[in-house]
C-alpha cells in the first residue's frame, strides 16, 4: 500500500520512489511482481503521470525495476544484488569506523547526514 503525504516536504515522487523500493528491498513486492502501469498507478494515488513515472525511472536507474516494452515495469532481481553490496558497504565501513576509534552514536550520525544531504554519490561496484 502507497500513500502519498500532500503535505510532506518530500516531493510526492521521492515518497512513491521510496515506499516502493522498500517494499522492494523488505521483500513485500517480490522479485518478478508486476508493478501497475504508470498511468494506473497515478490514477489509484491522484498524482500526475510525470509524477510516477519519475519515480518508476529512478527505481530503474538503481536497478530495482525494470521495464520491459509494453509488457510493463517488474521488479528486479538486480535489486537483491544491491542489498546485499549496501550490506557489504555497510560492514566495510564498520570496520572502518571500529578502526579509527568512532563511537557507533557518531557513526550513525555520518550515515544519517550522508543520506539526507543530497550529495550522495553511487560507489563503483
Amino acid at each position: 500500500m502507497i500513500v502519498i503525504d500532500a503535505a510532506s516536504p518530500v516531493p510526492p515522487f521521492e515518497q512513491l520512489r521510496a515506499q516502493l523500493a522498500r517494499q522492494i528491498q523488505d521483500r513485500t513486492l517480490a522479485v518478478g511482481t508486476r508493478l501497475p502501469t504508470i498511468r494506473q498507478l497515478a490514477a489509484n494515488l491522484g498524482l500526475a503521470v510525470n509524477t510516477v513515472g519519475r519515480a518508476y525511472r529512478e527505481l530503474e536507474e538503481a536497478g530495482l525495476i525494470e521495464t520491459r516494452g509494453r509488457a510493463g515495469s517488474f521488479v528486479s532481481a538486480a535489486g537483491e544484488d544491491g542489498l546485499e553490496r549496501a550490506r557489504r558497504a555497510a560492514a566495510d565501513y564498520a570496520a572502518v569506523v571500529a578502526s579509527v576509534g568512532i563511537d557507533t552514536g557518531e557513526a550513525i550520525r555520518i550515515v544519517q547526514a550522508a543520506l539526507t544531504s543530497g550529495t550522495v554519490t553511487p560507489a563503483s561496484s
